[in-house]
C-alpha cells in the first residue's frame, strides 16, 4: 500500500518516539542498575524501582490523559498540545544525561517519560485526520512497522558508545550522555514534518471557557461509554491485555539483568526483537486485509500468553533470544491492530476524548503490571514469581475482548 504523504509524516512520527522506547527497554535500566550499584542497592531492589517508577509516570498520564484529550478534541487544539507533550519527553530524554543519584535520574525519567505517553494519546486520536477508515489498520501497523526499523538507527550508534566506551576512551556516563542526546535529538528530527504539516480536521467548536467545557465532555463521554457495551467491553479487556503487553517491554532488560543473564546479550537480543517485529507489522497489517483484525487481535493475545508462561522458567541466554524473536513477531500486530480496531469503533470527532480513556485502559494502565511485578520480585526475592503474573493479565483480558467481538 502507497502511504500519502501526511500518512508517512504520521508515521514519521513513531519512527521518533520509538527510539526512546526502545532506550528505556534496554540500555536505561542497565544503567540504572549501574547507578544503583554505586548506592548500594541490590540488583532485585533495583529492579522493583525500576518498575515503581514505570508505574508513577503511566498512572500520572493516566489521570490528566482523559481531560488533556478532550481538551484537544476543541478545533485547533490538538497539533499545541501535541507539540507541548512531545517536547516534554525530548527535552526529558536529553536531561538524562546530566550526572546525578540515582532517585534524581529516576525522577527525570517519570517527567520524559510522561511526556512520551501523553503524546501518544494525541498521535493516536491524529490517525482519524490523517486517513481513511478503510486504510486504518494498514497505516496504524505501518507506523508501528516503520517504528521499530527505524528507532535502530540511534539505537545501534548508541550501542556503539556504551559498548565500545573504552575503546573509544570516555567513561561509561559520558556514553549514556551521547546516547540520550542522540536518541532526543533522532526524536526531535523526525518529528518535524508531522509538525509542519499536520492539520486537525475533526473536533468540536472551541467554547468560551474551553477546560470547563473539556470536563463537562468529559463526563458526557464517561457516561456515553456506558451506553456502547462493545466499546466498554473492548477497554476492559485491552486494559489488561496490554499492560501485559507494556510490562514485558519496560521490564525485559530488569529482568534479564536480575537473572545474572550478560547485559551485552540481553541489549543485542533486544534489537533483534525490534528487526523481527518490523515485518511482522506489516504482515498483520496486510492480514487484517484478508482476515478480521478481531481474530489477528486473539492470535496475539494468547501468543503473548504463552510468551508469559515461557518466561517464568527463562534462566539461559538462549530462552532469552528465544523470547526477543517470539515477542518480535506479535508486539507490532497487537498494538496496531488495537488502535486502529478502536479507532473504528468510536466517533471521529471525538477521538481525543475517546484516545484520552484508551489511554487510560493502555499506557495508563501498565502502571499495574509493573508495580505488580516489582512487588512479587521484592516480596519473593524470586522474579520469575512476578514475570508468571502477566498470564493472568493476557487471559482475562482475552475473555472480555471475546465477549467486546461477540456484542457485533
Amino acid at each position: 500500500m502507497k502511504l500519502t504523504k501526511l500518512e508517512k509524516y504520521w508515521v514519521l512520527y513513531d519512527v521518533g518516539n520509538s527510539a526512546f522506547v526502545l532506550l528505556v527497554s534496554t540500555i536505561l535500566p542497565i544503567y540504572f542498575n549501574y547507578l544503583a550499584g554505586k548506592d548500594g542497592l541490590s540488583e532485585v531492589d533495583a529492579m522493583a524501582f525500576w518498575g515503581y517508577a514505570a508505574s508513577v509516570s503511566t498512572l500520572v498520564v493516566a489521570v490528566i490523559g482523559p481531560v488533556l484529550g478532550t481538551i484537544a478534541d476543541t478545533d485547533g487544539y490538538k497539533k499545541p498540545i501535541f507539540t507541548f507533550s512531545m517536547m516534554t519527553g525530548v527535552l526529558g530524554c536529553a536531561a538524562l544525561s546530566v550526572p546525578a543519584p540515582w532517585i534524581v535520574f529516576l525522577a527525570i525519567f517519570v517527567i520524559a517519560k510522561v511526556g512520551y505517553s501523553a503524546s501518544l494519546i494525541f498521535y493516536d486520536a491524529m490517525l482519524s485526520d490523517v486517513t481513511t477508515t478503510e486504510r486504518m489498520d494498514q497505516v496504524s501497523s505501518q507506523g508501528y512497522a516503520w517504528g521499530y526499523i527505524g528507532s535502530c538507527v540511534p539505537f545501534v550508534v548508541s550501542l556503539i558508545f556504551v559498548l565500545g566506551n573504552e575503546a573509544i576512551g570516555i567513561s561509561m556516563p559520558v556514553a549514556m550522555s551521547a546516547a540520550f542526546f542522540i536518541n532526543a535529538g533522532w526524536w526531535l528530527l523526525v518529528t518535524i514534518p508531522l509538525l509542519r504539516n499536520y492539520k486537525q480536521k475533526h473536533g468540536v467548536k472551541k467554547q468560551e471557557h474551553v477546560v470547563r467545557e473539556s470536563f463537562r465532555r468529559l463526563s458526557g463521554i464517561l457516561a456515553d461509554i456506558g451506553k456502547h457495551k462493545k466499546i466498554y467491553l473492548f477497554l476492559i479487556a485491552f486494559f489488561f491485555y496490554i499492560d501485559g503487553v507494556y510490562t514485558i517491554i519496560e521490564m525485559a532488560t530488569a529482568y534479564g539483568s536480575a537473572i545474572g543473564l550478560n547485559s551485552q546479550g540481553l541489549l543485542l537480543a533486544l534489537l533483534v526483537t525490534q528487526i523481527v517485529a518490523f515485518p511482522f507489522a506489516l504482515i498483520f497489517g496486510r492480514a487484517a486485509k484478508k482476515y478480521r483484525n478481531t481474530s489477528l487481535i486473539k492470535l496475539c493475545i494468547a501468543s503473548y500468553f504463552c510468551i508469559a508462561l515461557f518466561a517464568i522458567q527463562l534462566d539461559k541466554q538462549w530462552e532469552f533470544w528465544v523470547l526477543a524473536v517470539w515477542v518480535g513477531m506479535f508486539q507490532g500486530g497487537i498494538q496496531a491492530l488495537s488502535r486502529s480496531y478502536f479507532a473504528k469503533i468510536i466517533p471521529p470527532e471525538k477521538s481525543g476524548e475517546f484516545f484520552g480513556i484508551f489511554d487510560i485502559c493502555g499506557k495508563g494502565a501498565s502502571f499495574m503490571g509493573t508495580a505488580l511485578v516489582g512487588f512479587m520480585t521484592q516480596l519473593t526475592q524470586n522474579p520469575s514469581s512476578g514475570v508468571g503474573m502477566l498470564a493472568v493479565l493476557f487471559a482475562v483480558g482475552f475473555l472480555f475482548f471475546n465477549k467486546a467481538v461477540k456484542e457485533g
